[in-house]
């Protein structure tokens, strides 16, 4: 079965985003308010965007992007329900073939998913001063995985950025950091 067919399998299962859950994602929201409320964002594997449109209702114009259609129709659903459907354009991409062009961005999302090819390209998508929020499953607090990151890998994978807060434990690793001027 391909990422495709297992993820929309998984999102007709669940169903469509209840309205509650649109927010940003628990490990950041107590740094919400380091999100930008103007410019572009980027959310990479955004599920069913609800990150996405949390973002879009900031301000921000958004562009999310998830390897299941299921996942992208019920983020178009949620941007229109919330009315904010001409702030979002939601695309379905396998990013096995690397991020999908566009502009750089003041806010790129990667929430549960992490594929280090991508990560160099991270960062140069990113403005100078955007912001990376990624978390990923770690082996931090959990047992090694295929899909888990090991203790430290984020702040040394992105090591470019500025870090504004990181951590580890119970299974997930995150970091949010800025791009610098420079960089």
């Amino acid at each position: 079965m391909s990422d495709a067919e297992h993820w929309d399998r998984r999102y007709l299962a669940e169903g469509p985003t209840p309205r509650q859950k649109v927010g940003p994602p628990e490990v950041f929201a107590a740094h919400a308010h380091a999100f930008p409320t103007t410019g572009f964002a980027l959310d990479i594997a955004c599920g069913q965007g609800r990150t996405a449109v949390w973002l879009a209702e900031r301000g921000m114009a958004v562009h999310g992007v998830d390897v299941s259609a299921v996942a992208i129709a019920h983020a178009a659903a949620a941007a229109r329900d919330r009315r904010v459907a001409g702030r979002c354009r939601f695309e379905v991409a396998d990013l096995d073939g690397g991020l999908p062009a566009g502009p750089p961005a003041d806010v790129i999302v990667c929430h549960l998913f992490r594929d280090e090819r991508l990560d160099a390209a991270l960062v140069t998508r990113l403005a100078p001063g955007g912001l990376l929020a990624i978390a990923a499953l770690s082996e931090v607090g959990a047992a090694p995985g295929r899909f888990r990151v090991r203790a430290g890998e984020l702040t040394t994978a992105f090591a470019a950025l500025d870090v504004v807060a990181a951590g580890e434990g119970s299974g997930t690793a995150w970091l949010m950091g800025r791009r610098p001027a420079s960089c």
